[in-house]
């Protein structure tokens, strides 16, 4: 063993065992602890055996030390004297000395284990490895069944470098206190020790022994899992708990982890298996169902989110959560649309359809509000019913008792449909009551974020910035992200001169693009490649033109634009967020899983600091088949 990790195992515990005698940093500061005598100041002062032997032992001069230590142990048998002078008699091999001293330890005190324990080191120290052995083995014998005399005997196997040791003594306490085991102690141990498998034993051991207290383990595995890049524990914490269920399918408390862990892994299809098979067993009313469907939505899982919600359904009219699965329902489906590209007009008359009927049935008031907002914006930003759209908000605004924030969004809502109709100004006003109205919450700060963009479609771009750099520090990571984004671009593409016209060519074609001109925005970009050989606008343009072709399902058209940019712009803003779409088509549009591959580890390696990341790094390893054979 190294002199430093000695020294750390010995600092350690010396810190819990020293009963309040002084440490050796304290005993190199006798200023500190005995100041001069005012009455004699110019007395020279001497230092005392303490602080002599601890300066020889920082100086490694154990030679000096020991003798220090020797008188100090017979003066005081404190655990720090006799720890010292332990130390300094094994670094000098004198193990004879070493092994009378700690034997008088135990004749002294036979209660405490851990003198049993110096003795096996001071055995291994000297090279007699069987007869440490033997000694390590005695101890484990011997054991008495005691909660404090167990932690202490494996406490001092961990602080001598024996693991393995301490591990059987924690599994014989096992044995003695049945009603009190070492479950928790044994997986830390496993887990310090990198033996994963063991450890989630131990820790799956626990919850079966005290399922009520299953969160202390379930905030032990986050910490593992959140430290798991390779995913090794995940996929033994989900095989053992998939082998546990199968041998004990009557026992809950298994499915209850299998489902936490789905919803850590984000793989709600399993999670929500698991919570019908929790809800059927349990007879319960589905709300661990509605509360995972709700989740759902928040990580884009709209398919299941669908599947939950009807699950619930299913219970009939008379379930109290009924009426909220049906919104919800229409929430995911209108999620789902709304976040894809090119929807399917059939669909979108489907919900429209299913949203007028729930309102006829429901009525427009404050619980369906939101069904309000939604169907407004289906219709002013899809179906091209504006004037509809319109007075549908202006009513829901209008609803005595609503709650004032998602009074604000339909607002939010409304101005969105003014812009989109060219009714700027209107727009401008509704945005600035909620950014004045809600200043510190995510609702004034997204109204906010909104008339910054007004600003710069309109080519105010000092003010816009000016608005966007203090929605940086916003709470909502998501406003802070697309604020840091837009002001970015607003900086880096105003020339050296101040011409914005460049910048207010390609704001003028983003907002037609808002406006669904797309033809019109598309002639916009490419009349800006005629201002100039260079612009460093031209990755955004080339971007802005990928997203209107994904906007229509030109896929292939799409794909072209981002390999510019990945090829000739590497350099550039976009160049990361291209070579992510790119990949993304590859993998989920053109089928060609080799070539999303390598452009996934592209990313990592060209850009580990890209936000894009750990999307790529998990999208990669699921392509390179990391997760086969895992037990789902």
């Amino acid at each position: 063993m190294s002199f430093k990790l000695t020294w750390i195992l010995l600092f350690v515990y010396f810190l819990g065992t020293s009963n309040g005698y002084p440490q050796i940093d304290q005993i190199l500061k006798p200023a500190e602890i005995h100041p001069p005598s005012p009455v004699n100041p110019q007395k020279p002062k001497t230092e005392s055996d303490e602080q002599l032997a601890a300066q020889y032992f920082q100086k490694r001069d154990f030679e000096k030390a020991v003798v220090f230590y020797e008188k100090l142990f017979k003066k005081n048998k404190n655990s720090v004297n006799y720890n010292y002078y332990l130390h300094c008699l094994v670094e000098l091999e004198e193990f004879k000395d070493a092994e009378k001293l700690v034997k008088a330890m135990i004749r002294d005190y036979p209660e405490n284990p851990r003198y049993g324990v110096d003795l096996g080191y001071v055995y291994s120290e000297e090279g007699e490895i069987s007869k440490a052995n033997r000694q390590f083995d005695e101890m484990l014998k011997h054991i008495i069944p005691s909660r404090v005399y167990i932690t202490e005997l494996a406490n001092s196997f961990l602080i001598r470098s024996q693991p393995g040791y301490a591990a059987d003594a924690y599994e014989k306490g096992n044995l003695l206190l049945k009603n009190d085991p070492f479950y928790i102690e044994l997986g830390d141990l496993y887990n310090q020790t990198g033996n994963y498998s063991m450890m989630v034993e131990e820790y799956l051991d626990f919850v079966e022994h005290d399922y009520m207290n299953r969160s202390l383990i379930q905030s032990k595995l986050q910490n593992s899992l959140s430290d798991d890049p390779d995913k090794k524990i995940s996929d033994l914490l989900r095989k053992s708990l998939l082998l546990r269920i199968q041998n004990n399918p009557d026992e809950i408390y298994n499915n209850e982890m299998l489902l936490w862990l789905s919803v850590q892994e984000k793989d709600f299809e399993l999670a929500l298996s698991q919570a019908k098979s929790i809800d059927r067993r349990m007879k319960e009313d589905g709300n661990r169902i509605f509360e995972l469907a709700q989740l759902c939505l928040a990580n884009h899982s709209y398919d299941v989110a669908v599947e939950a919600y009807n699950y619930i359904l299913k219970k009939g009219k008379d379930n109290y959560l009924y009426v909220d699965a049906k919104i919800g329902l229409l929430t995911a489906r209108y999620l789902k649309i709304t976040d894809s590209f090119n929807p399917n007009p059939e669909d979108l008359y489907l919900l429209e359809k299913d949203y007028l009927a729930t309102l006829a049935e429901y009525g427009e008031n404050v619980t369906t509000i939101g069904v309000m907002k939604y169907l407004a914006h289906i219709q002013g930003f899809y179906l091209n019913k504006f004037d509809e759209a319109i007075a549908l908000l202006n009513r829901a605004i209008g609803i005595p008792g609503a709650v004032p924030a998602a009074v604000a969004e339909c607002k939010i809502e409304l101005a969105d449909i003014l812009l989109f109709t060219d009714d700027v100004w209107e727009a401008l006003l509704l945005y600035s009551q909620v950014d004045k109205a809600f200043k510190n919450d995510p609702v004034g700060h997204l109204a906010k974020f909104r008339n910054a963009k007004l600003s710069y479609y309109i080519g105010e771009f000092g003010w816009a910035k000016a608005q966007l750099d203090v929605l940086k520090a916003a709470t909502s990571k998501l406003i802070a992200n697309d604020a840091l984004r837009l002001s970015v671009l607003i900086s880096d593409n105003i020339d050296m001169d101040s011409s914005t016209v460049a910048l207010a060519m390609y704001a003028r074609a983003d907002l037609l693009s808002y406006r669904n001109q797309d033809e019109h925005a598309i002639i916009t970009l490419d009349s800006i490649f005629d201002l100039a050989d260079w612009h460093p606008i031209f990755d955004e343009v080339l971007f802005k033109k990928a997203e209107i072709m994904m906007k229509h399902g030109e896929f292939e058209k799409a794909a072209e634009y981002f390999e510019k940019i990945v090829n000739d712009y590497s350099y550039d803003i976009t160049a990361d967020n291209a070579l992510f779409l790119l990949a993304d088509l590859c993998e989920n549009k053109f089928h060609d899983i080799e070539r999303a591959k390598i452009l996934f580890e592209k990313l990592l390696v060209d850009y580990p600091a890209s936000l894009f990341a750990i999307e790529a790094r998990k999208r990669f390893r699921a392509l390179r088949g990391d997760f086969k054979d895992n037990g789902t």
